[in-house]
């Protein structure tokens, strides 16, 4: 089984039907059973064409996946449920993110927005810095695709009380790394009162190589999943999550060159990850979330210095797994029985109230939002490598918000919960349109006679 990423150009859709259907239907003839597509963005779009990013899962033969459902698949809300405000947050994996493009620095801005909503549902990339993960109290810790099934209608998401986490780790050439690791499993267990049935070395291990794509972006390349699958199908059903910890191939320069860069260059473990917790949710409907080892003693007791404090958290860190280990101990079942959607405690699409991204992001996230008329938030101060106009999509109107900031998004989605037109609250307030129609002007319906139906 092979992880792998390409890149597709895609003609710009001049028709006034789906947008994600159309991607759906250009993606699926450019697929043609080659694999089944698990990621997707848009990276940049012009006039002409919507430069895209597809991840891909090939030789699943050996695991008998369902080729039934797809990632575009979308289940249209009926209803919104309004007694409570739910959002959600999302900095897309190696995009580059201004805030939340290094090493957990999106968690001040997602304990900001939880305390304006009730539950605020968001994903590793935002919170897990490392060693430190600082999820909000009200804070759901959710797998990105597991996001865009959410949103799509596909998935519903019930909370629990804790999880039984396995913990798959590479079997390092050099014991002293694998030790760290297992060190922190410990240490999660005796800190954290957290459930780990087994710790499990992979042998030979899975090869994760971090690369970038033309947008420069982070993405890359996962080879020998079935080590992983066959260890998981084993054991199905004494794990609730899973932890995945392994050495991501990158020039050996990028452990200092990141660094030097204060923030300039994308993280380059990032996007791969994402490939491959992707693959493992798909597979196996749990939650997954992925830690990178040291591939050397000697790279991790590099004196990297003082470094910028977006990045610190990793430079003052060991193995990076107790922020996957604490995110996933209490992260939410992943329900696909639409029959227990309506359940009281199980929150679905039509929960959503509200989804704050980046401005320019345009992946299945924004997409879903899109076409289920869930109100989109863009902060326009988090840049990154994504190059899309918003506005450009056919959002309904008071469907998409452009805010300079989290601060301003805040307020957004106040105004949002409280049922207040933004615009009532700026200045100047426009003049209150009036359109007059003369009777010849509208449309009636012609009345049938008893002479004319004869």
């Amino acid at each position: 089984m092979l992880l792998i990423e390409q890149e597709i150009d895609i003609s710009v859709y001049m028709g006034n039907d789906s947008l994600l259907a159309y991607f759906d239907e250009v993606v699926g003839k450019h697929v043609d059973g080659k694999g089944i597509p698990i990621r997707f963005a848009v990276t940049q779009s012009d006039s002409e064409k919507y430069h895209c990013e597809l991840g891909l899962l090939t030789g699943t033969d050996y695991f008998s996946v369902s080729k039934s459902t797809s990632i575009f698949d979308l289940e249209r809300r009926e209803v919104e449920n309004t007694d409570k405000f739910n959002a959600v947050m999302i900095v897309p994996t190696g995009i580059g993110a201004e805030i939340g493009g290094h090493a957990g620095d999106a968690g001040p801005a997602a304990r900001l927005l939880a305390g304006a909503c009730d539950t605020l549902i968001t994903h590793p990339n935002v919170v897990n810095a490392s060693d430190i993960n600082e999820l909000p109290e009200n804070g759901l810790y959710v797998e990105g695709s597991v996001i865009t099934n959410l949103l799509m209608g596909t998935v519903g998401l019930q909370k629990v009380r804790a999880n039984r986490v396995i913990v798959l780790i590479d079997k390092h050439k050099d014991e002293r790394i694998s030790e760290l690791t297992i060190n922190a499993v410990s240490a999660a267990r005796a800190a954290l009162g957290l459930e780990c049935p087994l710790v499990v070395e992979v042998e030979p291990p899975i090869r994760m190589l971090a690369r970038y794509s033309t947008s420069g972006s982070a993405v890359g390349r996962v080879e020998g999943l079935e080590q992983i699958c066959a260890v998981l199908r084993q054991h199905r059903g004494e794990y609730d999550a899973v932890a995945l910890a392994s050495v991501i191939d990158v020039p050996e320069e990028f452990h200092t060159v990141y660094y030097e860069k204060h923030g300039e260059m994308v993280n380059p473990w990032g996007g791969v990850e994402a490939m491959l917790t992707h693959a493992i949710t798909m597979l196996f409907g749990v939650p997954a979330a992925h830690a990178p080892m040291f591939e050397t003693m000697e790279i991790a007791n590099l004196d990297l210095g003082i470094v910028d404090p977006r990045m610190s958290a990793e430079a003052i860190s060991n193995c990076f797994i107790h922020s996957v280990l604490k995110g996933l101990h209490r992260s939410p079942r992943i329900i696909t029985d639409k029959m227990v959607f309506t359940h009281p405690g199980v929150l679905t699409a039509a929960d959503i109230s509200c989804v704050v991204i980046p401005d320019g992001c345009v992946g299945l996230p924004t997409l879903a939002a899109l076409e289920q008329g869930i109100p989109v938030i863009a902060v326009k101060e988090n840049s990154n490598r994504m190059d899309n106009k918003l506005e450009e999509l056919p959002f309904s109107p008071g469907k998409l918000f452009i805010v300079e900031n989290y601060l301003e998004a805040v307020g957004m989605m106040t105004a949002l919960k409280s049922g207040v037109a933004p615009s009532s609250v700026r200045r100047p307030l426009e003049e209150t349109k009036v359109s007059i129609k003369e009777s010849s002007q509208v449309d009636t319906p012609s009345v049938a006679t008893e002479e004319s139906g004869r």
